[in-house]
């Protein structure tokens, strides 16, 4: 009986009520952990992430440029240049078609197909970004003023200071309903430009120094081009490769109109304003080839966002398929 009592009189001996507190702690304690390890492990992410669009903006994308360049300038001489100053007008179309007219294009395109918001400002985006360097590679192979490309270059990377800030914050408050700032400093433009032009003035150094040696190097440079621009394309869509699979279902066809169209406008307009077949060439080239790795530090670096980096992927793997097919049409004949 009195030790009936003794029982009684101490619940807080009670053996079940013990093992809810052990339980409850013992749980408590694991989700605090399993939050902890998945913090860390989000961190993780972060960093990884960080490091892959610093790699891509600070050493892949500059080391690609100039390489291209570099060899674009080993087939040049001043006599390009100069032919170029003597017809201002192939250089006003380029630009005026390029800066004006290929984002209304692109801005229906994405609205026509109504495209997810990210994805459309990013195709915008793309749409505002200057020629790429390869448009002169492939204006090169397809007979073009590769002189032209080289100063429409130029002229576009100065000018997208403005252009790409406007076009993409525009872009923003009609199909995102936000108005975002988009602070693409004029250091960074700076970089392109001197990216696009000195190692273009090398290139032309070296073939003017010594024409034996530049002509030999024109073969190798094109290949490590060809591998690091591939190396651009791979590393951002791997970034992306929990959605990019849906993203170019949704974003690709969206990507191969808004291409054609570049390309046949940039090579068919110059032709009806009368100017020669090998400058809208240049023209089709710089206006359908995008600077598509610049679109994508841009999205990455300076928005932050890496779903708008589909869009220059995506299109930056059709162009060099479409461009390839563009230039074997207008050399085969009289008939395009």
């Amino acid at each position: 009986m009195k030790r009936g009592l003794w029982f009684s009189s101490t619940p807080h001996f009670s053996p079940r009520g013990t093992g809810k507190r052990v339980a409850a702690r013992i749980e408590q304690r694991f989700l605090g952990e399993r939050s902890s390890i998945s913090l860390i492990l989000s961190t993780a992410r972060f960093k990884n992430f960080r490091m892959q669009a610093s790699f891509l903006s600070v050493v892949l994308m500059p080391i690609a440029l100039a390489i291209i360049m570099t060899g674009l300038g080993l087939s040049l001489t001043m006599a390009d240049f100069k032919r170029v100053y003597e017809y201002p007008k192939a250089v006003i179309v380029g630009l005026g078609t390029q800066m004006i007219l290929l984002p209304i294009i692109c801005f229906f395109i994405a609205k026509g197909l109504n495209l997810p918001p990210e994805l459309a400002v990013g195709l915008m985006l793309l749409a505002a970004a200057p020629g790429g360097p390869s448009a002169n590679l492939y204006s090169h192979i397809a007979k073009g003023d590769v002189a032209l490309n080289v100063t429409l270059t130029a002229l576009n990377s100065i000018l997208s200071v403005v252009s790409i800030a406007f076009i993409v914050n525009l872009s923003m408050k009609l199909l995102m309903q936000q108005d975002a700032y988009v602070p693409l400093q004029f250091s960074k433009v700076l970089e392109v430009c001197l990216i696009v032009i000195l190692p273009v003035s090398v290139g032309m150094l070296v073939r003017k120094k010594a024409p034996g040696f530049a002509q030999k190097l024109e073969s190798p440079v094109k290949i490590l081009s060809a591998i690091f621009l591939a190396l651009i394309i791979v590393l951002a869509g791997w970034k992306e490769r929990d959605h990019l699979m849906r993203d170019i279902e949704t974003v690709g066809l969206a990507c191969l109109l808004f291409n054609v169209a570049c390309l046949s406008i940039g090579y068919f307009l110059p032709r009806l304003l009368n100017l020669e077949k090998k400058q809208a060439i240049a023209i089709g080239m710089e206006i359908g080839i995008h600077n598509g790795s610049l679109a994508i530090f841009i999205a990455l670096s300076v928005i932050g966002n890496g779903t708008m980096t589909i869009p220059a992927v995506v299109y930056s793997i059709i162009m060099f398929i479409t461009a390839a097919i563009f230039g074997w049409l207008v050399n085969r004949g009289e008939h395009v």
